[in-house]
């Protein structure tokens, strides 16, 4: 990627003096609110080179992570209406806006790797795609971030329901805080971009996070306890506005489409590396990390599972299509 600071003189000159200069080369705006030290935020930026040099220099991809451009609450609306042209999101910001994207994170329901190693231009895939059109935008990647959760807090391990109680944690979408609820915590959804003044402050007394990102985002300054365990799976996804697709040429089309299918292959293999080592940084920052044993975890899905499936609401027809499709990703299917 590069950083371009041309005057307005110089850019009337070039237009001026070749026939359609003006074509040669089409901003794109790319919005994320990820540090630059996650993985995602690496792999965003290694997806933006690969499509500036596929679209051989047809779309100048400029990345704007950590919120500096938008917030991550308003991505998904900004890119819609085309006041940006791409912005990356994870799943569960679409929240009330488009539900069947957050079926994902039902509690300890999608922990197989295999899923996301299948998912890209899968048919599961596919159906989210078609809905995403619906609501003003067009997916362009899929990014899959992690399938290995942790619960942070200060003190004490949270490692069974009872440890929940009274808790001020960080929510996601209303079906999954309905299971932390049933945990007896208080549960407040916040991007991840806020958690750690939140955690610094009081705000919160804990929270819930992919293990890769409780690094990249020093929860280790903010937190001392720290349960791995597969809560949710999480995967972010970039999008493009409509509008600014449909003016592409078919080359530039092309780029998005390649650089999409190899940026999903490295999120999975960076994820995976991440995950692996995840737990030993923690570790070596002096914190007490603890990996939740299949006992803990059932006894956590036990409680969350059954509020989470009595709270998720959706009349979207197609909701028991997605989880047949997904399941059909799984290992051994």
């Amino acid at each position: 990627m590069r950083t371009k600071l041309i005057s307005t003189a110089l850019g009337t000159a070039l237009t001026f003096s070749a026939v359609g200069a003006a074509s040669a080369e089409t901003p794109m705006r790319c919005s994320h609110q990820l540090p630059p030290a996650h993985n995602v935020a690496q792999v965003i930026d290694r997806w933006a080179e690969e499509v500036e040099t596929l679209s051989n220099g047809e779309i100048d991809v400029q990345i704007f992570g950590a919120d500096s451009l938008v917030g991550a609450k308003e991505n998904i609306v900004a890119t819609a209406k085309g006041d940006i042209e791409c912005a990356f999101s994870v799943q569960f910001q679409w929240g009330k806006t488009l539900p069947i994207m957050t079926v994902t994170t039902a509690p300890y329901a999608f922990a197989d790797i295999n899923i996301w190693k299948n998912w890209d231009g899968s048919d599961a895939a596919s159906l989210l795609e078609d809905k995403l059109r619906t609501k003003g935008v067009e997916n362009v990647v899929w990014l899959f971030q992690t399938n290995s959760s942790v619960f942070t807090s200060n003190g004490k391990f949270m490692r069974t329901p009872a440890d929940f109680e009274g808790m001020k944690v960080r929510g996601l979408t209303p079906a999954f805080d309905a299971g932390l609820e049933a945990l007896g915590a208080a549960p407040t959804a916040l991007p991840g971009s806020e958690v750690y003044q939140a955690l610094a402050t009081g705000v919160l007394d804990g929270a819930m996070t992919g293990t890769d990102a409780a690094v990249s985002r020093k929860y280790y300054e903010v937190q001392d306890h720290f349960v791995v365990s597969p809560v949710i799976s999480v995967f972010f996804h970039g999008y493009v506005n409509p509008d600014f697709y449909a003016g592409l040429s078919d080359t530039a089309k092309s780029a998005l489409d390649e650089a999409g299918r190899k940026a999903a292959v490295w999120a999975v293999e960076t994820a995976e590396a991440e995950l692996a080592k995840a737990p030993a940084v923690l570790e070596s920052k002096g914190m007490n990390v603890h990996i939740a044993t299949d006992k803990e975890n059932a006894a956590m899905e036990a409680v969350m599972r059954p509020a989470f499936d009595k709270a998720f609401q959706s009349d979207d027809s197609d909701n028991e299509k997605l989880l047949d499709l997904i399941d059909q990703l799984r290992s051994g299917s």
